[in-house]
């Protein structure tokens, strides 16, 4: 069968993700030492006993749910399961620098500094209060976007994530945002409902983190991929690594084009997807997109040991 390695993203985060990883895997537990050091701080006490707000800000669930994929990672190869085993790697928003990193495009330490900036720029760019995200269900793409721009109406609106056949996620202004779960729901939408989101990702409000960002990247180096990386924002493989700069910058105001990047892995002969880290969220994505497909959540020692068998 061939496989692809997907990467969660935001939302996935829970306290204690990853330690039993960490207790069972030297390698896994190295994956925390090698952030909390790139960070200056102990990512890892937060994340392993500290409180589920302060992990869910931004600025710390990014690099730590970065971290508790690669320690999966990590605890994969040691039982023998190496990345290139996987046709293409992905990830959802912050998860494609996780698929970076996973596929040797980037260092850990690297990917922990730009993930804390990432947060950071992404919280700053917009004042809190001043914009939101919203899930529509049952809609698809092309008619979310046309509720996106009816709602618009001067401000910023526009579908942000494109999970699955029928979950979109539009991201702007909060009183456009507003606006559309109204429409979306006169649309025919089954449920439409503001998500518990600190800033309007992945839409033009990020301007500034994106010229944060590719500031901070314009200075680290960017290796080719082990494996193809299938980007978010064009639904297509890339390993050239000034065009996977490019985009990583683009991705922080585009779209997450995740149902066409399962769709994509799909056609090229992807029938199994491996989601690497906290959660099952991509896999739930995954089954409504490639509904012949298989995908399996490897996040604890269990799970690894269910991949090696």
């Amino acid at each position: 069968m061939t496989r692809a390695f997907v990467f969660p993203g935001q939302g996935a985060q829970v306290i204690g993700m990853g330690k039993a990883l960490a207790e069972a895997y030297p390698a896994a537990r190295a994956v925390f030492d090698e952030v909390d050091a790139a960070l200056g701080e102990k990512l890892s006490a937060l994340i392993w006993e500290g409180s589920q707000e302060e992990l869910t800000l931004t600025r710390n669930a990014q690099p730590a749910l970065m971290a508790t994929s690669i320690s999966a990672l990590r605890a994969l190869e040691a039982e023998g399961i190496e990345v290139g085993s996987a046709a293409f790697v992905a990830g959802h928003s912050l998860g494609e620098y996780s698929a970076l990193c996973a596929a040797g495009a980037l260092s850990l330490a690297d990917t922990a500094r730009l993930l804390r900036l990432r947060g950071q720029a992404m919280q700053e760019a917009v004042p809190v209060g001043v914009g939101a995200m919203a899930a529509l269900l049952g809609l698809d793409f092309e008619a979310a976007t046309a509720v996106a721009a009816e709602a618009a109406m001067g401000e910023v609106c526009q579908a942000a994530n494109d999970n699955d056949p029928a979950q979109v996620v539009v991201s702007g202004h909060k009183d456009a945002v507003e606006r559309a779960l109204e429409i979306a729901k006169s649309k025919g939408a089954k449920r439409a409902i503001l998500l518990p989101v600190s800033a309007p990702f992945h839409c033009e409000l990020m301007a500034p983190a994106a010229a944060a960002m590719a500031e901070a990247l314009s200075h680290v180096h960017i290796d080719e991929p082990k494996v193809p990386l299938v980007a978010n924002v064009t639904a297509h493989d890339v390993t050239d690594p000034a065009t996977i700069r490019s985009l990583l910058v683009e991705q922080v105001t585009g779209s997450v084009r995740w149902r066409e990047s399962v769709a994509f892995m799909a056609s090229k002969g992807v029938t199994e997807f491996w989601e690497i880290g906290a959660g099952k969220a991509l896999c739930g994505m995954i089954r409504r997109i490639a509904k012949e497909g298989e995908c399996r959540a490897v996040g604890t020692p269990e799970d690894v040991a269910a991949a090696k068998g």
